[in-house]
């Protein structure tokens, strides 16, 4: 046969033959896939439009056509007219009747409507049929079969209402690829509205045949036997084919199924040593990232109808859906959808998988928010579909924090699913099936798709890729196929399904050449894995790093911060709201106050929405930033309202105080907190412990009018600030009550010395800033130990510490996400400071206010402090931000020596290499870090704290945290502005094991609150009664175990117990006794879930228990109290 002697023209044939467009597509098989079709005009339909004002996205009950005076104004439209601007919404209502000689009954009838964008197609009642992605995209869905809608009469008559949305799968980018800022003026072209009538013989040849192509293609090396009768094959089937009259061709064409079938039928084999591959449709949807949150409503719709209209046509088939968030916007806006989905749930078709409220990103969230992740995830679909998940769903996140193993099974939850890791640019990963431990040692069985995609096509290559791929074949041969068209939603199509179907057989058989592929549960797919081969896995320990989107640490900066000061604000209200629930329930109704139980739920799902992995990290568009800045406003507006309703509570259960100390403390950390704190505005304090504000020293007129706000609002409404010896932890006392250090006008103290440098001196520390600004000389007082690196010439190291060093910062494609490892290369130090001045000058607080001019276009300005009680050394930094690719660092280089850095994460800590002597270490050239990165040698450390930075490296003895970057996509103006800021140096005796970093860093983002005086004074006349508190004592402590924080206290999720929940912070054994003010009746561990584990022995005088916790334990205990 000739075919073997000419592969590559066979090949051209071949691919002539299946050809969808160009010179020869009526010649083959395109020909024959339709054997009717109407046109528009043909078909004589009737359509018209309601171009909704002002880029509004209404429901369908405000678009249908009513008899009402209110009715929207519709207008006639036609095919090749054009529409938008980009994010506007365009209601059509169409009318037809099937044309002479079509019959429903008797052929299947599709309507082609292509928008050239997104659109969703509704019955005349109002029901969500099925969703349309236009244009010419691989992703094209533009075919609705009328099987689906019911006729409006007897006649073939029918009305539909299509929701056209103007935006493409991926946004509204025009200019180069997907990820650049969306043009806001992009319109569209309704490029086709008819009938068609699809020949099902040749659809059937069609996927056969793209079935042979593919294995001609992907098998010629790895199995060219099959690959060369795979052509024959196909060759055989071009031979057949006759295109004479319609008649001839389609007896052709079954003729050519006849060879396919035989082929497919004959070549099967039900081998074990075939890979097996377990594939389950999914439509990745992003919650919000190159389109707004309200958009992604609206993908919800439009993709979960489809994929249930396309479980209703092919039984075999199962999708799964994550994300909590989704299925509430679902629920709330398209009721019947969500029925729909239920249903097929209960038909074991549709998968409600992940657990989590949203995918969110994995490294930056707090132990807490992970933890109600989960919380509200698991409970919503409990309550809507009757299970919980068993699998944590994370395909797209951009690297997985230690602590996530323990808390997915807490969560009571045993399995994970990613594939990201497969983008590593350094180094593969090594595993596919392996078990994940976190730090405390809790595995969960774990899966990484070795297809490499979580959008699959179904594909002879991902089939054979998953095989090929699957780094642990020794020890179990089967995988996931994650497939359906994703990311901006959609979902398996049509031609994924039918080779799916190909491919799959009732008796588990496959085509010879090709892994046995079925469609199933994943729950089904990780249960045989940890039956069949679970004691033969291997295990990775710790952190699954991500070696890509380092840059998603910095990028958006006011996200991370608004973040980081609502997961903390959260949990300061939700212990004062427990305390004042607690005490108003003992007060015999004198105390009036309601624990705000739906307002905490509603505020942590808005924080929550804001951690899904495109928006905390930075990589979405504008808008989506301009949507999570309003979010965070409304939770901030509803934190403040119920913070002064606890506040208030509290402040008349404080036994009242006189004179000028008639204000309370607020500590809501676990240990008592000492030190030096700013004074609110309306506090009027005196006594040798406070401070009064000084006057802001004048500043260069060069700053912005945005700067200059900025400054006006931070630094010149200063108040002065107070200092207490020990406020007691988990407290709110009376200022009266605290204990008060001695002042002197030597606690701390400024100069300026001969040589220009400026000195600030407290007992505890000397520290020495030269005319620049940099940090020249930082010296513990008691050891006299310099920290600051010196060269062998004895000057500082790279001139100092406090050094600002401005990087280029150009990625090779992905640019809110990727910061890569030859910045490091283009290293520029900032100019140094244009003015130094001396601001505050003591007892209690001595600072300098430092002017930068960055570059041309960007300026810095800095208070930099040091109080009378600590020897951390404050830097308040102020920003106006306006480069293009640039990135702004700050270095420290100081005198420790250590092969590791210690960088704080969710509930725990990392230790990471501070060389590069494997692509595993140089890989982490930039890594994610919490509230601070210590870097510790045998008897000293020195620690980096921070209010809101993620970026942090730290090269030799060389720390060095990122402050800003300057990408110019997905949001062309990101980081743009202003911002403000505080990180610090802690220096510290011992290494980060025998220090108290972790305490410090605490205080450092979470200080006592001072309640302002009208608070106080306006509860002070409430009578106080059994309810009251007494004087700095603590509502809860932990005794005899410093490495143990109580880090949540709430009351539970369905009664009025109170929630406490612990972790171990330093790695090592605790064994704790917990005391409580309030007396308890009983104590019982439970799960994340508030699930009872197992009872707690109370003291007999009910106020204490004992609790031990293992190293990085998280521990839940739930209290009744008397």
């Amino acid at each position: 046969m000739l075919t073997q002697k000419h592969k590559s023209i066979t090949k051209s044939r071949l691919a002539n033959f299946a050809a969808t467009g160009g010179l020869f597509r009526e010649t083959g098989l395109q020909a024959a896939l339709y054997s009717k079709r109407a046109s528009f005009d043909e078909a004589k339909m009737s359509l018209h439009v309601y171009s909704v004002p002002q880029l509004a996205r209404i429901p369908f009950a405000s678009a249908v056509v009513t008899s009402t005076a209110a009715a929207p104004a519709y207008r006639d439209a036609k095919p090749g007219d054009h529409f938008g601007p980009s994010w506007s919404t365009h209601w059509f209502h169409l009318e037809f009747k099937l044309p002479d000689g079509w019959h429903r009954d008797e052929e299947e009838i599709w309507l082609e409507f292509d928008p050239s964008c997104e659109a969703l197609i509704y019955s005349k009642d109002g029901h969500a049929l099925q969703g349309i992605t236009g244009g010419n995209v691989a992703e094209r869905r533009v075919h609705f079969p009328l099987s689906a809608v019911t006729p409006i009469d007897d006649h073939g008559s029918y009305e539909l209402y299509i929701e056209v949305g103007c935006n493409g799968l991926f946004g509204n980018s025009t200019d180069g690829p997907d990820i650049a800022p969306p043009n806001p003026d992009r319109t569209f072209r309704l490029a086709s509205v008819e009938l068609l009538a699809p020949y099902k013989p040749a659809w059937d040849l069609k996927y056969d045949f793209e079935i042979l192509r593919m294995m001609i293609n992907e098998l010629e090396g790895s199995n060219p036997v099959r690959a060369n009768q795979a052509l024959m094959v196909a060759n055989q089937v071009c031979n057949t084919f006759d295109r004479t009259t319609p008649e001839t061709m389609r007896a052709s064409i079954f003729k050519c199924l006849d060879v396919t079938r035989a082929f497919f039928s004959t070549s099967r084999t039900t081998s074990q040593v075939q890979h097996r591959v377990t594939a389950i449709g999914n439509c990745h949807i992003d919650t919000a990232w190159l389109w707004p949150y309200d958009e992604t409503k609206r993908k919800i719709a439009r993709s979960w109808a489809t994929q249930a209209q396309l479980m209703d046509t092919y039984p075999f088939y199962k999708f799964a859906a994550s994300q909590a968030q989704q299925f509430d916007w679902l629920l709330t806006g398209y009721p019947d959808v969500f029925k729909r989905l239920q249903d097929l749930h209960k038909r074991d078709q549709f998968v409600p998988i992940g657990g989590t409220w949203v995918e969110m990103d994995a490294n930056i969230p707090s132990g807490e928010a992970f933890v109600r992740q989960f919380v509200y995830g698991q409970r919503f679909f409990e309550e809507h579909f009757g299970e919980r998940c068993q699998v944590f769903w994370l395909p797209d996140t951009f690297g997985y924090s230690a602590q996530l193993p323990q808390i997915v099974r807490l969560a009571d939850m045993k399995y994970f699913f990613t594939q990201k890791l497969s983008w590593n640019n350094i180094n593969k990963f090594p595993h596919t099936t392996f078990y994940w431990a976190g730090l405390d040692g809790s595995k969960v069985l774990t899966h990484m798709a070795p297809s490499e995609t979580y959008v699959a096509r179904v594909t002879v290559e991902e089939l054979v890729k998953s095989a090929r791929n699957h780094a642990d074949s020794a020890l179990t041969n089967e995988s996931l196929m994650l497939f359906g068209h994703g990311d901006g939603g959609g979902g398996p199509g049509v031609d994924q399904l039918e080779r799916l179907k190909r491919f799959y057989n009732a008796d588990s058989s496959s085509i010879d050449g090709i892994p046995r592929v079925a469609p199933g549960h994943p729950n089904d797919f990780y249960e045989r894995v940890e039956r069949d081969s679970g004691d033969k896995l291997v295990t990775w320990k710790g952190e699954l790093y991500f070696e890509l989107h380092r840059g998603t640490y910095t990028s958006q900066a006011f996200v991370k911060k608004a973040n980081r000061e609502c997961e903390l604000q959260l949990r300061e209200l939700e212990f004062l709201a427990t305390a004042a629930s607690v005490l108003a329930a003992k007060s015999d109704g004198k105390m009036n106050y309601t624990y705000p139980k739906k307002q905490f739920e509603e505020m942590w799902k808005k924080v929550l929405l804001n951690q899904f992995h495109d928006v905390l990290p930075g990589s979405s568009i504008e808008m989506v930033f301009d949507d999570a800045r309003a979010i965070y406003n409304d939770v901030y507006k509803q934190l403040a309202e119920l913070r002064v309703a606890a506040d208030e509570a509290l402040a008349g259960a404080v036994p009242a105080a006189t004179g000028a100390h008639e204000y309370s403390v607020v500590n809501t950390l676990t240990w008592p907190v000492s030190g030096v704190f700013k004074l609110p505005p309306s506090a009027i304090i005196t006594g040798p412990h406070v401070q009064p504000a000084a006057k802001l020293p004048s500043l260069t007129s060069t700053g912005s009018d945005a700067l200059n706000s900025l400054i006006s609002k931070t630094l010149s409404t200063n108040t002065g600030f107070v200092q207490f010896d020990s406020v007691p932890g988990m407290s709110v006392s009376s200022a009266a009550s605290l204990p008060i250090d001695s002042v002197s006008d030597e606690s701390v103290s400024i100069k300026q010395n001969a040589s220009g440098s400026f000195v600030l001196r407290n007992k505890f520390v000397t520290a020495e800033f030269n005319k620049g600004g940099r940090l020249v000389s930082f010296v513990d007082n008691e050891l006299s130990r310099e920290l600051v690196a010196r060269n062998a010439d004895g000057k500082p190291q790279a001139g100092g510490a406090n050094r600002f060093v401005m990087f280029d910062d150009v990625p090779i494609y992905w640019d809110a996400w990727d910061v890569e490892i030859y910045h490091l290369e283009t290293a520029k130090d900032c100019p140094p400071a244009s003015r130094i001045s001396i601001y505050e000058k003591g007892p209690l607080v001595a600072s300098l206010l430092v002017e930068y001019q960055l570059s041309p276009k960007s300026k810095l300005v800095q208070t930099i402090s040091l109080t009378a009680s600590s020897s951390r050394l404050d830097f308040h930094t102020l920003v106006d931000w306006n480069e293009s690719r640039r990135m702004l660092k700050v270095e420290f280089p100081f005198d420790i020596h250590s092969d590791i850095a210690t960088y704080e994460s969710a509930y725990g800590y990392v230790q990471r290499p501070t060389h590069f002597n494997t692509s595993w270490d140089y890989a982490r050239f930039e890594v994610c870090c919490h509230r601070f990165a210590d870097l510790s040698e045998f008897g000293y450390g020195v620690s980096i704290l921070n209010d809101s930075k993620y970026g942090f490296a730290t090269h030799g003895n060389v720390m060095r945290l990122s402050l800003l970057r300057s990408p110019k996509a997905p949001d062309a103006n990101c980081d743009m502005g202003t911002h403000e800021f505080r990180y610090a140096i802690y220096p510290h005796k011992g290494t980060f094991f025998e220090s108290n970093v972790v305490e410090v860093a605490h205080e450092f983002n979470s200080p006592p609150r001072i309640l302002p005086s009208t608070a106080a004074s306006s509860a002070s006349s409430s009578t106080t009664t059994d309810s009251s508190l007494d004087a700095g004592l603590s509502m809860f402590a932990v005794k005899g175990a410093r490495n143990v924080v109580l880090d949540a206290v709430k009351l539970a999720e369905d009664s009025n117990d109170v929630v406490l929940r612990f972790y171990e912070a330093y790695g090592g054994k605790a064994f704790a006794r917990i005391e409580s003010q309030f007396k308890i009746a009983k104590a019982i561990k439970c799960n994340l879930l508030e699930e009872d584990l197992q009872d707690v022995e109370v003291s007999k005088d009910g106020l204490s228990f004992a609790l031990t916790l293992k190293a990085f334990e998280i521990v839940t205990i739930k209290l009744t109290l008397h």
